[in-house]
This record gives structure tokens, sequence and C-alpha cells, in this order.
């Protein structure tokens, strides 16, 4: 079966760009992974949820923080196939990979907000970096959602306060 003709769903999942008052991005190092394995937080949508109150709560069970406000939303929605071995690993096979809507949120607290252990931690660290540096750290199964994100919200970042 080609990746084309794989039936099964996606996953409705959200992910968020952090960004500080300066446009630089929030991106974490997985902590369930080997090396260095960063993204920005993302995580599933939950029954009843809508991807806007799933992306705040994503935000605070990644980051430990609440301090942030929503300043912009991905037009649609961005998909992605996992590997095999990680989907099924992951979720029993059920899914072929994730479809996320993607939220802008300006950080309005300071660094010591950001408190990877509040919840079950899923970095094992965390920095800004600008954007223009964020896709070569990602891991390259999300590049090209990555690189859509980054050219949506491309105006929010540096030298942007807005």
């Amino acid at each position: 079966m080609t990746e084309a003709d794989d039936p099964r769903p996606y996953r409705p999942c959200v992910g968020v760009m952090l960004l500080n008052s300066q446009g630089l991005v929030f991106v974490g190092n997985r902590i369930d992974m080997a090396g260095e394995n960063w993204q920005m937080p993302q995580g599933g949508i939950d029954d009843g949820e809508t991807p806007r109150a799933a992306a705040l709560r994503e935000l605070e069970e990644e980051t430990g923080t609440r301090e942030a406000e929503i300043v912009a939303e991905s037009a649609g929605w961005v998909s992605y196939d996992l590997p095999e071995t990680v989907s099924r690993k992951k979720w029993g096979g059920r899914f072929r990979g994730q479809t996320q809507r993607w939220f802008a949120m300006r950080f309005t607290g300071v660094d010591g907000d950001i408190r990877l252990n509040l919840h079950k931690p899923e970095f094992s660290e965390w920095r800004w970096v600008p954007m223009d540096e964020v896709e070569a750290l990602i891991t390259p199964m999300k590049r090209e959602v990555y690189r859509q994100v980054l050219r949506e919200f491309a105006h929010l970042g540096e030298g942007s306060r807005g």
C-alpha cells in the first residue's frame, strides 16, 4: 500500500509557535528521544475540545505557563505522515499521521514562568531561537509542516512586536 492509498485517518492536533517580545521562537528538546530533537509545543485535541482550547492546554502542559495570548491562527490544517514504526508504537497504528491547526502566541511572561516539570515533562530543555533557525533543528519528518508554519507566521518574527 502506498501512502496515497492509506485509509487510516490523521490524528487531529494543534501546534503552538510561542514568540517572545523579541520575536524569537520557543523550542524544546524532546525528552523521549535521544539526542537533538527540537520542536514547538504540540499535541492532540481531546474529544469535544476546540482547537483553540487545545492549543492553550498544550502550551501549559508542555511549557508550564499560561502567560501567552493567541495572536494568529493558521488558515488551514497541515498534515504529515509518520513512519509506520512510529505510528504503530505511538497509537497502535490507528492513525497514519497528524493533521494540525497551528496557533501563534505572544509570550507575556518572563523566562522564569516556563517550568518544564510542572506537568509530566515532554522536553528536557528549551530555548528561544530566531525563526530562520527553527527548521534546521526539527526532525526531518516534520520539516515540511514547520516550513509551512514558519512561512505563514513569518510576519510575527524578529523585528515585529505585533
